[in-house]
């Protein structure tokens, strides 16, 4: 698949999983040669620098400035391919703090969460602002926030679930 097929894809399978005010979604192609995690943590400082600037969330984040991309790259784990898609459906649709809340329904966040992975590929790296192992989240935010970022090397795709209590 060329490179413009791929980048229309994400665009369009990461749209499909944004909320208004809840869920951020930013997709494209990186522009440095052979990017890698840095790179990627400044598209994920770019997309919380939106949601600060969101009128919804501004009273919420005053004097709010997103981290560093180095302390980024410090609250990233990995994530394994094949467990991607379920984790990035759950984050387009389920609720941070009230898990009975939905904000998408289930299978429609499934379908574009399986096209975002598809078009990364199975060789794509996939982090979080979570560790499996423990259960812990490593807050981007002063906020609930979850965050799934994945990248085929080239092309990039975030999705970022932010909330209050």
């Amino acid at each position: 698949m060329e490179s413009l097929e791929i980048l229309a894809g994400l665009d369009a399978a990461v749209t499909e999983l944004a909320t208004p005010t809840r869920v951020y979604v930013a997709a494209g192609r990186f522009t440095e040669p052979s990017p890698d995690l840095p790179e990627l943590a400044h598209r994920i400082r770019a997309l919380l620098a939106t949601v600060a600037a969101d009128e919804a969330w501004r009273r919420f984040l005053p004097r709010y400035a997103p981290p560093s991309a180095a302390e980024i790259c410090a609250c990233l784990e990995p994530v394994e391919t094949h467990e991607a898609a379920a984790f990035l459906a759950r984050l387009a649709a389920v609720d941070l703090v009230w898990p009975d809340h939905r904000h998408l329904p289930v299978g429609a966040a499934e379908r574009a969460a399986d096209r975002v992975v598809s078009l990364l590929g199975r060789d794509g790296s996939w982090w979080a602002n979570h560790d499996a192992a423990c259960g812990a989240v490593n807050g981007l935010t002063p906020l609930f926030d979850s965050l799934l970022a994945g990248t085929d090397g080239e092309h990039f795709a975030l999705a970022l679930q932010i909330a209050d209590d």
